[in-house]
């Protein structure tokens, strides 16, 4: 079936063109010397991974309650608009919700698999090139995932949300090279891995578990590419140069807050856009998950060298100064750790049961024999 066919509005059937900007740069020295991004390189080349073959499709998944967290988690909970939904209704939302989220998560991967793509072609130094030549085979492998499980699983799909388009224009219409690893490796994929990491932490279903622990042992090591290649470069600039990376920086913030509100869902249930926007704010889930978002940009960008008072003031502004203090190290080696023991309970389930129905054979045959 046409993915056209599963959005809840129309997405519009024409490409979307964004006009490049910028040189493409040639390398001819084969032998960089940055030990850390050669070994992200190495790291990226070990841990590709199959889709199809590492998570099990065959895990059942009601459309009708996708992730299994309470209903708390919903804006308009508690509310007369909560009141008038029949049981029916109220799980014809929470796919709704699902599917806005997943659908995202798949448009902001395919903006991350051409940035991938825009930064081999547009970055000086051959290390870089390769490393973002693995990430974009990652993001393919992001956006082929996200995409069949709304497919397959919750078969309703959103069109992409207009602050995260928004940013995605801003990003790529950029001719300085270093810009894209901010808008992306930075804002867009930081704010991604904090939502994927929310998610897989209180979700109770195993699939979108599998999934979202699986894409987020990919997603640290972008993180961690983009602050390793900006954080020698900033060094270099002017106060002027630094300025307007600062005001990217906060710009984009600001798309990221407003991007995952969820408006199109409420509207979608008949919920006037203002009145939508009062349910949101007083959401206590939704300002919670909101914070948490920032928990993987903020250190990033205090890492690399943005981090002037006025970065502070509008973050202090929004409420996620506080996150300026997480050990990004740690969060990334836990979610790469996450999903090693993910495997390994998994695969030493899959044996134990193989080893049981060996046993049961042996034991039929020893008993007829």
């Amino acid at each position: 079936m046409s993915t056209h066919e599963l959005y809840t509005f129309p997405a519009g059937r024409d490409t979307w063109d964004v006009p490049m900007a910028g040189a493409t740069r040639f390398n001819w020295e084969y032998d960089e010397n940055r030990e850390k991004l050669l070994a992200l390189y190495q790291k990226g080349k070990d841990r590709q991974w199959d889709g199809t073959k590492r998570i099990d499709w065959d895990l059942e998944v009601d459309p009708h309650d996708v992730m299994g967290v309470p209903d708390q988690s919903l804006a308009i909970y508690g509310t007369k608009y909560w009141d008038m939904l029949t049981p029916e209704q109220r799980g014809e939302l929470r796919r709704h919700q699902a599917s806005w989220q997943f659908s995202q998560f798949v448009h902001g991967e395919q903006g991350a698999m051409v940035t991938a793509a825009r930064i081999v072609e547009s970055v000086p130094d051959v290390d870089a090139k390769f490393y973002s030549a693995t990430q974009t085979m990652d993001e393919a492998r992001h956006v082929e995932i996200f995409s069949r499980f709304l497919h397959e699983k919750i078969g309703m799909l959103y069109p992409i949300n207009t602050k995260l388009q928004d940013l995605l224009n801003d990003t790529l219409r950029d001719s300085r090279w270093d810009m894209p690893y901010l808008g992306m490796q930075v804002l867009i994929e930081g704010l991604a891995l904090a939502a994927f990491g929310v998610i897989r932490d209180v979700t109770t279903k195993p699939l979108p578990k599998q999934i979202l622990t699986y894409v987020m042992q990919d997603e640290a090591r972008h993180v961690a590419f983009g602050r390793l290649a900006l954080r020698d470069y900033y060094k270099q600039l002017s106060a002027a140069e630094l300025r307007e990376r600062e005001e990217f920086v906060i710009e984009g913030c600001h798309l990221m807050r407003d991007r995952i509100r969820g408006r199109e869902v409420w509207t979608n249930f008949g919920i006037d856009v203002n009145e939508a926007e009062k349910l949101i704010d007083n959401s206590p889930y939704v300002r919670m998950f909101q914070s948490l978002l920032f928990s993987r940009i903020v250190p990033c960008v205090r890492d690399i060298g943005l981090w002037s008072e006025r970065v502070q003031a509008a973050y202090d502004d929004m409420g996620v100064l506080e996150m300026s203090k997480a050990d990004l190290e740690a969060l990334m080696k836990q979610d790469e750790d996450i999903a090693d023991k993910l495997d390994a309970e998994r695969f030493a389930a899959e044996e134990a049961e193989r080893k049981a129905e060996v046993d049961a054979v042996i034991a039929t045959e020893v008993a007829g024999a």
